[in-house]
């Protein structure tokens, strides 16, 4: 059979103008419809085109691209359900603000809503989620109409990985014969730039976005609110955090004000001259007591909602306190009505200009800050030193990421799950000088597709060795993404916290309704992980709580994709974490008087 030259001509020119515009990494889903895609990816010596067989896990790998470089990877794949497989890592890319484009195959319009074979209706499937939807006509040879094809890659690219980044979806509908054809003709010499492009290589037409920025006028009306004040500043998670958190940290030590950073925001490790970084504001943020003593007089906002529940609820109880929020995003970051003053603006470019514009305490007439008595110093101090005192084994579950980020050198990535993993992070990850990168989910906040994402964030992080620490539920959600292991350029060590089910839930009050709270939400599951690592051929090791550290250093220097696997009481780690947050909480009181 034949194949066809429109097919064939007009995939090329989508996939070559995606390539133009920056394009360098493709995920295929295998399937028929998507032949004229995955053919022209595969010609293409400019694009990495990786296979997996689950389009769930593709997404999310996709996914794990775009963290990793700010720049979208593009996922191929059939028609029919298999686009809907990628609705989880669509909503999370919208969420967080995540470049990624979905390249879906369809059938020609004739066979739409009638009884054709795998055929649904795609038409903006993922419906508000995508920064922008484009419908293709079918492929034609015609001049116009490829000119325009690559008018909206460009445009796609915009969308995805521009001033509000996220997912773009080109939905692509081909009729049959699907194999790759050359045309009769050379159609090149008639429309040489609709088919072949720009000469030069240079993408069909270049869009620039701009960044709002702020006057003048507005930054200096702001230092003058601000500079009397004693001011603290909250850093949330931020798909940003190269760029914005040095500048976080800047400002903070301009300002001297206090800053609470969320693991996700960028700022919490770093430089620590001149820099008051708290340590565990989780901890003692979540006693009443505790937090209204800490009363400030402006709060400097930037990022999403913080991690920590403690955190939220204090900046609730402070509402009445001036809040401003520097963001330029598509979403809102104000979910809890607290902010006065909500400046839209590039957040990165405003700190880093009102840093070089505050005042010296010789001009402003103001007294610098004496961290030795500023009240969050007191508790940060108190905080610090509970958690030296405390090792592994009395912090028990909850000290296992921080003890992995402890194995990881400077240069290197740690990927950390929703659920509790993130939680202990933020709880007992000291602020320290550490030059590593923390990635993590937290859009949706939804445990599916991580172990795919930190393989995707592996495979284009080459400063140093990736870390993934994972809990046992979220690890059984994505075993698909261990076939990413295939890979030789994606080494993962995969910290597992398997604690036989839904431990979070212990957190919450149905815990006290037994039987049904742990038939129906801990939901133990006994299996054994080494028999997934043995299907994968994945090294595999046994650890303690006390050994983490030391088996996640031994694992980076073997530069192999390994899962070290750590059994733990899901109730005993309760009964830890709420013992040290007591102690916390009882130290901070006393220190704060």
């Amino acid at each position: 059979m034949t194949g066809s030259p429109a097919n064939t001509v007009w995939a090329r020119s989508l996939l070559d103008e995606l390539a133009r515009a920056g394009l360098r990494e493709v995920i295929v889903a295998p399937g028929s419809r998507s032949t004229p895609l995955v053919m022209a990816a595969a010609a293409d010596d400019r694009l990495r085109v990786r296979v997996h067989l689950d389009e769930r896990s593709c997404g999310f790998f996709a996914l794990g691209v775009g963290k990793a470089t700010a720049r979208p990877a593009a996922v191929i794949t059939t028609s029919g359900t298999a686009v809907a497989n990628l609705y989880p890592s669509v909503v999370e890319a919208s969420q967080a603000g995540v470049p990624l484009i979905v390249l879906s195959a369809d059938r020609p319009h004739r066979l739409r809503g009638a009884d054709a074979n795998q055929a649904i209706d795609q038409v903006r499937i993922f419906g508000t989620y995508p920064r922008a939807f484009f419908e293709l006509a079918e492929p034609t040879l015609d001049g116009r109409a490829l000119g325009h094809l690559r008018g909206l890659a460009a445009r796609a690219w915009a969308s995805s990985c521009g001033h509000g980044a996220g997912p773009v979806h080109i939905n692509v509908p081909f009729d049959k014969p699907l194999e790759p054809e050359e045309p009769s003709v050379d159609v090149r010499t008639e429309h040489l730039i609709a088919v072949g492009g720009r000469p030069d290589n240079a993408p069909i037409v270049r869009v620039e976005a701009a960044r709002p920025s702020a006057t003048d006028k507005q930054l200096q009306e702001l230092i003058g609110r601000m500079a009397p004040r004693s001011g603290v500043i909250v850093a949330g998670p931020t798909e940003e955090a190269g760029c914005l958190g040095p500048e976080v940290r800047r400002f903070a030590a301009a300002t001297g004000f206090p800053l609470l950073a969320d693991p996700l925001s960028g700022a919490r490790f770093g430089p620590e001259t001149g820099v008051l970084t708290v340590a565990a504001y989780d901890l003692f943020l979540r006693d009443e007591a505790v937090r209204s003593k800490l009363v400030p007089e402006f709060v400097v906002r930037i990022g999403a909602s913080p991690t920590s529940a403690g955190l939220q609820r204090w900046l609730f109880q402070h509402a009445d306190v001036p809040q401003l929020v520097i963001d330029d995003g598509p979403r809102w970051k104000d979910h809890g009505g607290t902010a006065e003053t909500y400046l839209t603006a590039d957040p990165a470019q405003t700190l880093g200009r009102l840093a070089d514009a505050w005042p010296s305490t010789e001009v402003s007439g103001t007294k610098a800050p004496d961290a030795s008595v500023s009240p969050w110093a007191r508790a940060d101090a108190a905080t610090r030193d509970v958690l030296a005192r405390l090792g592994d084994t009395e912090l028990g579950e909850g000290s296992i990421a921080a003890s992995a980020l402890r194995g990881l050198p400077d240069g290197g990535a740690m990927v950390v799950s929703s659920s509790l993993p993130i939680r202990d992070v933020d709880a007992f990850a000291v602020p320290s000088s550490a030059g590593v990168l923390l990635f993590g989910s937290r859009g949706a906040s939804g445990i599916d597709g991580v172990v795919s994402t930190a393989f995707g964030i592996a495979s284009q992080h080459h400063s140093g060795p990736t870390a993934l620490v994972i809990g046992d539920v979220a690890f059984l959600h994505d075993q698909n993404g261990l076939l990413w292991s295939r890979e030789p350029d994606t080494p993962l060590v995969i910290v597992l916290v398997d604690n036989d089910g839904g431990a979070i839930f212990g957190m919450l009050p149905i815990a006290e309704y037994e039987p049904e709270f742990t038939t129906y939400f801990t939901t133990p599951h006994g299996i054994d992980p080494s028999y997934a690592a043995a299907a994968h051929r994945i090294a595999y090791d046994d650890v303690t709580i006390e050994g983490v550290e030391a088996a996640v250093s031994s694992a980076f220097a073997a530069e192999k994709t390994t899962i070290i696997h750590v059994r733990t009481d899901g109730a005993e780690g309760h009964r830890l974490r709420a013992a040290a947050r007591n102690e916390v909480v009882l130290r901070v009181l006393d220190a704060l008087g």
